[in-house]
């Protein structure tokens, strides 16, 4: 979806880059880089009161991209309200591979974490790490919600809290066995 002047953004789009959340194209800049000329994008993240500067041909391959979809959006809010799906390897490896879910700028992924991290006031309390990687992809995932329907940020984070709150709850060993039992019982 290139423009005309063979740009894929434009000054003012809101962009997403996979490891800095959402941030807008503030300009289109030429510089001199190493003896060379290089167009780039200016891109600015207001939240981080950072300004990255991405090579326009590179922008691709270095995950810049447009806010997601609604129907994307819908279907993050979708796995917000799913099953958390935690895996019983060590806590160290698995916050490695929520990190990179975060990273990654995938919406979906960063919902997936959101899922897996929240905890409900009836669970345990979370360690800090945990808390800081559920906040860290909350803030993520709200900044794009907010950006991609044109909300506030304080909106976006009541949205996903109403997502979480549908959200099943984990169940419990008798709940397990008695599935298990029933599955049995019609397979026979």
């Amino acid at each position: 979806m290139t423009s005309k002047t063979g740009l894929e953004f434009k000054v003012g789009d809101a962009v997403v880059y996979p490891a800095h959340g959402v941030g807008k194209v503030a300009a289109v800049e030429t510089q001199e880089v190493a003896g060379m000329s290089l167009e780039v994008y200016v891109v600015t993240f207001d939240h981080e009161k950072m300004t990255l500067r991405v090579p326009t041909k590179k922008a691709k391959t270095a995950g810049l991209r447009t806010l997601a979809a609604d129907d994307t959006v819908t279907r993050a809010l979708t796995t917000l309200k799913g099953r958390a799906r935690v895996k019983r390897t060590m806590w160290s490896r698995r916050a490695q591979e929520y990190e990179a879910k975060i990273n990654s700028g995938d919406l979906i992924s960063i919902a997936e974490v959101v899922r897996d991290l929240h905890r409900a006031d009836t669970q345990p309390e979370q360690s800090y790490s945990e808390r800081q990687l559920y906040e860290s992809a909350l803030d993520r995932m709200a900044r794009e919600v907010a950006a991609a329907n044109k909300i506030d940020k304080e909106a976006a984070v009541a949205l996903l809290g109403k997502s979480l709150s549908a959200k099943k709850p984990v169940p419990t060993a008798a709940e397990l066995e008695a599935a298990a039992a029933e599955a049995e019982a019609e397979a026979a």
